[in-house]
């Protein structure tokens, strides 16, 4: 008999399982093993999902939606003789573009950088079996760059300082997030790893939820007597995000154990590991082509993802007139969907897939998205309706996707692999912009009154794209795998 989920393990799995994979050789698909034991302590899934809960403010309230978007895109960062002449001043315009276009070849720095090191750090992790040391890494740098924004003071000298730890902050955190995603398979079993890998997302979601609404009752509450000039609120949210992250991720290294060394994994010097890293790819090409098909569409679609939180507070304000409130009140909203959504999806994904989910829910994304285009003409409520929905489908694709390239990635090769998963990622990072700039641009030379709306169907395209791009990743044959009761 084994234990249902809810009990004091995790369940074990049941005696014989052909798990969703993509690998078409029964090699690659046995090979995804192997997963912790039987049953996996609860205090170590908990933990590890912990973790997700733990970074969330920088990449909320940070990235998305307050301290970049809010605050170190706004006025305060340019000349106040600019300032003085008016928002619908054309020299006052460029001047706010020019400070999105400079954050935008700083978040461009970092994703290279990401793109660089990320599969060759997992590497060396799996080799060394450290991976739990490089988390620990990542997370703390990470911590340092959050709390590094509190000296960033409302003035334009300070600008690049802001923009420069932000990026240094996304580096650290996606090295950190790649050993994490490896360590999925330490904290699930091939019948949980679905609903394991929800959770981890859905708590962090949740996590964006709880902090963005701290903010909103500090705002309300005129931040309780703190100081309002020179940036203040901005910095103290900064170094609150950075303590949030400290204390949240000490379970994670109380709690789960450190990975075991990959067995006949080299350890090697850091610039021969890219010549060991090239060797594994075409490996991977050759041996799991699937996998590496698979890579290769969720970099595509992820990027469509990215652009649905990263332009939908833009597409809120500019075409649908939503003040910074109401935007603060809709990233709190589709927090609180996106989390639940994926929750609910990773049993979803244990029952049926995790491809059929990642279908699914990109056909969602695609047509909510299509909506708001074609539906504008009713208002707000449009957005409200169809924007939140489209954040409904963001949680279950992440969710997914990570379970599903967990299933097939050979054993002693999830932190490279995850690196490789984060380097196509950022490969194609550019698409959902160029897309949304691409059909803005079109729709405003055309004479269109609300170009911005426009871009929501340069977002639709990406996603459609990496949709008949997953069409072509299929289950194969593969050897059924037998676990013992």
């Amino acid at each position: 008999m084994t234990e249902k989920p809810g009990d004091n393990d995790v369940d074990a799995t049941p005696s014989t399982i052909e798990p969703p994979t993509i690998a078409r050789t029964g090699a690659v698909a046995a090979a995804g093993g192997p997963f912790s034991g039987e049953r996996v302590p609860r205090r170590q899934v908990w933990s590890w999902a912990l973790w997700d809960w733990a970074t969330q403010p920088f990449n909320t309230v940070i990235l998305t939606f307050v301290f970049a978007a809010l605050y170190l895109t706004s006025d305060a960062f340019i000349d106040p003789a600019v300032v003085a002449l008016g928002t619908e001043d054309p020299e006052y315009r460029r001047a706010i573009d020019g400070l999105s276009a400079n954050y935008g070849i700083a978040t461009l720095i970092a994703g290279l950088l990401i793109a660089l090191v990320a599969p060759v750090l997992g590497q060396r992790a799996d080799a060394a079996g450290n991976r739990k040391l490089w988390l620990g890494i990542g997370t703390g740098l990470l911590i340092a760059c959050t709390a590094g924004l509190f000296f960033v003071e409302a003035m334009p000298a300070f600008f690049w300082l802001g923009a420069m730890l932000i990026a240094a902050g996304s580096v650290f955190g996606e090295i950190a997030g790649v050993n994490y995603n490896a360590m999925l398979k330490q904290v699930s079993t091939r019948a949980t790893i679905g609903r394991v890998s929800g959770l981890g997302w859905g708590f962090g979601y949740l996590g964006g939820i709880v902090a963005m609404i701290i903010v909103v009752v500090a705002q309300t509450f005129d931040f309780f007597g703190l100081p309002l000039d020179n940036g203040m609120p901005f910095r103290v949210i900064a170094l609150g995000c950075a303590v949030w992250t400290l204390i949240f991720a000490i379970p994670i290294f109380l709690n789960v154990p450190e990975s075991e060394p990959a067995a006949g994994r080299p350890r090697v010097n850091f610039f021969r590991s890219y010549v060991v890293l090239w060797h594994d790819i075409v490996d991977l090409f050759r041996t799991a082509r699937q996998t590496f098909w698979f890579l290769l569409a969720a970099a595509v679609y992820r990027d469509g993802l990215a652009g649905v939180f990263t332009f939908g507070a833009i597409l809120a304000s500019v075409a649908f007139g939503f003040s910074a409130n109401e935007v603060i009140i809709f990233g709190i909203a589709a927090n609180l969907i996106a989390g639940v959504s994926t929750i609910f999806a990773g049993r979803l994904d244990d029952r049926f897939g995790a491809r059929r989910v990642i279908l699914f829910a990109l056909a969602g994304l695609s047509v909510s998205g299509v909506l708001v285009f074609l539906l504008e003409p009713a208002g707000v409520v449009v957005f409200w309706i169809f924007g939140l929905a489209l954040t409904a489908f963001v949680g279950p694709v992440q969710a997914a996707s990570r379970s599903l390239l967990a299933r097939v990635t050979p054993a002693g090769r999830e932190g490279e692999i995850f690196g490789l998963y984060a380097t196509t990622g950022r490969a194609v990072s550019f698409l959902a912009p160029a897309a949304w700039a691409g059909f803005i641009t079109a729709a405003s030379a055309l004479g269109s009154t609300n170009a911005t709306l426009w871009g929501v169907l340069g977002i639709v395209a990406i996603l459609v794209v990496g949709f008949v791009l997953m069409l072509f990743v299929k289950p194969g044959e593969h050897a059924p795998i037998a676990t013992p009761r």
